[in-house]
């Protein structure tokens, strides 16, 4: 099979595994007509430039919405000492995690909107897709611990302090943040050796992993083999002990008798429990479809990457107890007018 002939399976992402293996040419020869490209361009959200201007204003304001309501509640659990909690410390590096997932693609995404090039180096988009993929990952490890932080304060309230000691805590955090920053480093290592030529244009807001084997010239079965791999083990390795951490959660709240304290139980983890279902489901479904860039990818992408991270603090400051009256407490504390 021609080299070229494979380029046109290349919206299929399954596709892409079975036939670009196979080739009777060296690679030198294919890449013989072609010259190395050093920047991409991004499609965009929209090519209308009214379009473009509105998607500027409101992606503006969710980027401020963003960025005030983690630093809210990364600032209001350091300083409130009532928050001082195995759960409060899971979700102030949510916070943190969430503020630089949005950071690294909205402020681009924000110039690319207000000019008609919208362009990125091929090592500046690297760079991107290696820090989308290492906090995105991080996140789903921090959400796995908060499970079991759920399952442990619910289904053993009276051992709660000695399983969840401040010292596993932080192994716990740091733990996420090797885990998920060795996934994203195999997989940009493999994509630092490919050769870009020929097409440069992304059909994309930013870089992700998916859309730049699309655009390479080099043998790409090897790098999807090992991102699908290491997503379906990274998703579903995080997303397992979510599941039986609700399982046990479920069948615990089950067994109370009085409607109330089902009531106040399950409105502990409820708010974690959306926090998972909106980044997972995002996530599954942009990273484990085929790609082809179609609107749908971008509406995932913008899901997890945008809206996800200014939902979550808005969903646990409003769905949590301890931390709506923490974020009382605080406001109290250093603005006199609001008491």
């Amino acid at each position: 099979m021609q080299y070229e002939n494979c380029l046109e399976d290349k919206g299929n992402f399954t596709a892409m595994i079975f036939h670009i293996t196979f080739r009777e040419q060296p690679l030198s020869m294919a890449l013989g007509n072609h010259s190395t490209i050093t920047e991409f361009l991004f499609r965009g959200l929209s090519a209308d430039p009214h379009i473009q201007a509105a998607l500027f204003v409101l992606f503006l304001e969710i980027y401020l919405l963003t960025v005030t309501g983690n630093l809210m509640m990364m600032l209001v659990i350091g300083a409130d000492s009532h928050l001082h909690t195995p759960m409060c410390f899971f979700l102030s590096h949510l916070s943190f995690l969430d503020l630089c997932l949005s950071s690294v693609t909205v402020p681009k995404m924000l110039k690319d909107l207000l000019f008609e090039k919208k362009s990125i180096s091929v090592k500046g988009c690297l760079a991107q897709s290696f820090f989308v993929f290492t906090i995105a990952g991080t996140e789903c490890f921090l959400l796995s611990a908060m499970a079991y932080d759920r399952y442990a304060a619910i289904c053993y309230p009276l051992l709660y302090g000695q399983m969840m000691k401040k010292q596993l805590c932080v192994q716990l955090v740091w733990g996420s943040w090797g885990l998920g920053s060795l996934n994203a480093f195999i997989n940009i290592l493999l994509a630092s050796n490919l050769d870009f030529c020929g097409n440069h244009i992304i059909s994309h807001y930013s870089c992700e992993m998916p859309s730049l084997y699309l655009l390479s010239c080099s043998d790409v079965s090897t790098n999807l083999l090992v991102l699908l791999c290491s997503s379906l083990l990274h998703g579903f390795g995080t997303l397992l002990p979510i599941f039986f951490s609700y399982a046990r959660i479920v069948s615990t709240i089950l067994s109370i008798s009085s409607t109330s304290g089902r009531s106040k139980t399950f409105s502990t983890c409820s708010s974690h429990l959306i926090a998972v279902s909106f980044f997972f489901g995002s996530g599954f479904l942009r990273y484990l479809t085929p790609t082809s860039g179609t609107p749908l990818e971008l509406i995932f992408s913008v899901q997890y990457c945008v809206v996800t991270p200014m939902l979550n603090p808005l969903i646990y400051s409003l769905k949590n107890r301890e931390v709506k009256a923490g974020v009382r407490r605080t406001l109290r504390k250093y603005l006199p007018w609001s008491r």
